[in-house]
């Protein structure tokens, strides 16, 4: 279980505040206005923002403290975090030698797999610059896979695909976050995106990161802020 205790993280001259558990495995959007601090929430769980105050546990083991690499989180940016002059074997590679060493055969076997499981077998030798947005997402999802740790944070990672790509790495993403058990939050600013993807919505407003609420339940039945974001509010 994910737990943010009594967590406060700076943001300029405020702060965002968060307390609340995550269920290993759920599927959770993160909702707010620009500028609320969606993204903040996802650099502090993953170790690139500090703490004011409060804690990070990741299942009773608290993890406030512990640098990005020590923490069991992969992350997908909207730019994939792919590097241009590599290929997408060493890319890959990175994800079981960060040290950049040579893969075992088990190893080079494993990142074959991972790229034909989303729809990349065959392309190991292709670099990021001749791939399509979505084919450069699906090989951040493949390394993804290869790193297999049970958290995984999506900050806006589709927001640059058209509406059936986007929907179709959703329902990708879903399928590696099944395969992992792992927790996955995703930063969107669509309320659509929440429903096809999320079980539940956190939603970020006022200066906090509120507790999760069912997907459906908060979208048809949405709070006053939630419905300022929305733009439905009386």
């Amino acid at each position: 279980m994910l737990r943010l205790e009594n967590a406060s993280i700076a943001m300029d001259d405020r702060f965002l505040n968060a307390s609340f558990d995550l269920q290993p495995g759920a599927r959770v959007a993160v909702l707010g206005p620009s500028g609320a601090g969606k993204s903040t929430l996802l650099d502090a769980i993953a170790g690139f923002r500090p703490l004011a105050s409060g804690a990070v546990h990741w299942n009773k083991s608290d993890m406030s403290s512990e640098p990005p690499s020590a923490r069991p989180v992969s992350i997908l940016f909207q730019d994939g975090n792919l590097f241009p002059h590599l290929d997408l074997r060493r890319n890959l590679g990175l994800a079981l030698r960060p040290d950049g060493g040579r893969l075992s055969s088990a190893q080079t076997d494993r990142l074959i797999g991972a790229l034909g499981q989303v729809g990349l077998g065959g392309m190991e030798n292709r670099k990021p610059g001749t791939l399509s947005g979505g084919q450069q997402s699906r090989a951040a999802l493949a390394r993804v896979l290869l790193q297999a740790r049970p958290i995984l944070l999506l900050d806006e990672p589709f927001a640059a695909l058209g509406p059936a790509m986007k929907t179709e790495m959703l329902e990708l993403v879903k399928d590696v976050a099944g395969r992992l058990g792992a927790l996955t939050l995703m930063v969107t600013h669509d309320p659509k995106d929440a429903r096809a993807f999320a079980e539940q919505v956190v939603l970020v407003a006022d200066g906090n990161a509120l507790p999760p609420v069912e997907t459906q339940s908060i979208l048809d039945n949405p709070p006053k802020a939630m419905r300022a974001y929305l733009g439905t509010e009386d």
